[in-house]
C-alpha cells in the first residue's frame, strides 16, 4: 500500500514539474539575458535603452529629482562639528550622522539627584535657526530604581541651539577663508 502511494506521489510530482516547466517556458519566449553584442557600451545609452524597453526604472527622474544628491561629510559640516564641540563635556550615548542626531548620556552632579540629557536633531545642513531641533530632558531620581523623566521646555533649549549656531557660523567662515587662501 505504501509503495503504491509512493509511486502515485512521484507520478504526480513529475506531472506537476512538467506542467510548471511548460508554463514557465511559455512565459519567457526566449532567453532571460540579452546578447552582449546587442547592448550599448555606453552606460547612459544602456540605461535609456532599458527604460524604453520597460526593463528598468530610473528613480532619480521618476521621483522628480535631477542629478545626484549633495552629500556633506561630518568633518566638513559646520553644524555637526559645532554640536560636537559644544557638547564635548557630556558623554555621548548615540551619534548618527546619517540619521542626523546626537544624543548625550545622562549628565549631572554627584551631589544632586537631577540629571540632564540633550538630544540634537539636524533638520538641514544650512546654518539657520530652523536647522536644529534641541530637546533637553531632566531626570530626577529618589533612588536607583525610582526616577522621573520630563522634557524641559524653556530657555536652556534655545541657549544650546544659539550656542551651536554661533559656533557653526564661525566654523563656516573659517572654512570659507581657508578655501580663498
Amino acid at each position: 500500500m505504501l509503495n503504491n502511494f509512493m509511486d502515485y506521489s512521484s507520478k504526480i510530482s513529475s506531472i506537476f514539474l512538467l506542467v510548471f516547466v511548460f508554463f514557465l517556458n511559455s512565459c519567457g519566449g526566449g532567453s532571460f539575458f540579452p546578447d552582449a553584442k546587442d547592448q550599448p557600451v555606453n552606460a547612459q545609452e544602456r540605461v535609456e535603452k532599458n527604460i524604453k524597453e520597460g526593463r528598468g526604472l530610473k528613480f532619480r527622474t521618476s521621483l522628480g529629482g535631477a542629478e545626484g544628491g549633495n552629500f556633506v561629510f561630518a568633518s566638513s559640516n559646520p553644524l555637526w562639528r559645532a554640536t560636537l564641540e559644544k557638547l564635548d563635556f557630556i558623554p555621548l550615548a548615540n551619534v548618527d550622522y546619517a540619521g542626523g542626531i546626537v544624543i548625550t548620556d545622562w549628565y549631572g552632579d554627584t551631589e544632586n539627584s537631577e540629571e540632564l540629557k540633550v538630544a540634537v536633531r539636524f533638520l538641514s545642513n544650512e546654518i539657520r535657526s530652523d536647522a536644529l531641533d534641541v530637546t533637553v530632558y531632566k531626570r530626577k531620581c529618589k533612588n536607583v530604581n525610582t526616577c522621573q523623566t520630563s522634557k524641559i521646555e524653556g530657555n536652556i533649549n534655545n541657549e544650546i541651539k544659539a550656542s551651536i549656531l554661533k559656533r557653526a557660523a564661525v566654523l563656516s567662515e573659517e572654512s570659507k577663508s581657508k578655501k580663498n587662501d
